[in-house]
């Protein structure tokens, strides 16, 4: 390990509510029309994107999971119309039309900025009064300099079974279990990044744009990962327990670490330039 991301600045703007009250991001008629047509690439019409990720992700068999945490650098991948770069924890349960699956990180889109993923479909509840979904960041890494970084978690509260989302250490609201079918437990939890971009168009920048090369100041990363199962403590992932992948080695990059001590604990990088993606 070379250069860890000591004394990361937190990107996170935040804003001061009226006691009772809680941030909500006003969102324009713009931003509903361009993300409404995102989400329906994304779920309706798979045949007209192209979507590639570098992960780690936990093997079924270390399961359940009740918990997903780590740190990760904020850049600014650049991204066409239509086109998505984001850098992401997830839990999921289930296969084919029965997952259910959580995603919490930051994305960069044809929005021209960069931000923690926002909630247009009705369901979370907001509790913290400064964070809030859809926070805007003012500041992003830069390669080879300084770091910019955002701790995120997902956690369910083990008595209401709602998923919990913090950032930055606070509680930023949660999930409700009843917006679930099949989210009881989950049977996978994961660290890293995706892309997506209209059929038959090169692919945007994942993370920095640079592949992982063990210096946390190049490759985008995720630091001081961990997991929990049914003890209800959080881990960090043994590498016999992590699966690494990547769909598309030629354009984006994942490696796993393990634990690389305290400055940055359990490990991972991800990320590369994108382009031509085509086998």
């Amino acid at each position: 390990m070379e250069n860890s991301p000591a004394k990361p600045i937190f990107g996170l703007e935040k804003g001061t509510c009226p006691p009772g009250t809680v941030p909500i991001r006003r969102t324009t008629k713009d931003e509903i029309i361009r993300v409404k047509s995102l989400l329906n690439n994304h779920i309706l019409d798979q045949d007209n994107l192209d979507s590639h990720v570098a992960q780690v992700t936990m093997l079924k068999d270390g399961g359940p999971y009740y918990g997903v945490s780590g740190a990760t650098s904020i850049y600014n991948p650049r991204c066409g119309n239509d086109q998505t770069s984001a850098a992401h924890i997830w839990a999921q349960n289930g296969q084919d039309d029965g997952t259910n699956k959580i995603t919490v990180g930051w994305h960069s889109d044809n929005f021209k900025k960069t931000g923690c993923y926002n909630v247009l479909s009705p369901g979370f509840v907001q509790t913290d009064t400064e964070y809030y979904i859809g926070s805007p960041v003012a500041k992003t890494s830069v390669y080879g300099g300084e770091m910019v970084q955002l701790s995120v978690s997902l956690l369910q509260d083990e008595n209401t079974k709602n998923w919990f989302v913090y950032m930055v250490n606070r509680t930023v609201g949660y999930f409700p279990a009843a917006l679930f079918s099949n989210m009881a437990i989950a049977d996978q939890v994961g660290w890293g990044g995706r892309t997506t971009t209209p059929t038959g168009t090169p692919n945007p920048t994942m993370g920095s744009g640079y592949f992982p090369d063990d210096n946390f100041v190049h490759a985008c990363y995720f630091v001081n990962v961990a997991y929990q199962n049914a003890s209800r403590k959080y881990y960090g992932p043994e590498t016999y327990w992590a699966e690494s992948f990547t769909d598309v080695p030629k354009c984006y990059g994942v490696e796993y670490y393990g634990d690389q001590g305290r400055q940055v604990g359990y490990s991972l990088q991800f990320g590369g330039p994108g382009g031509d993606c085509t086998n």
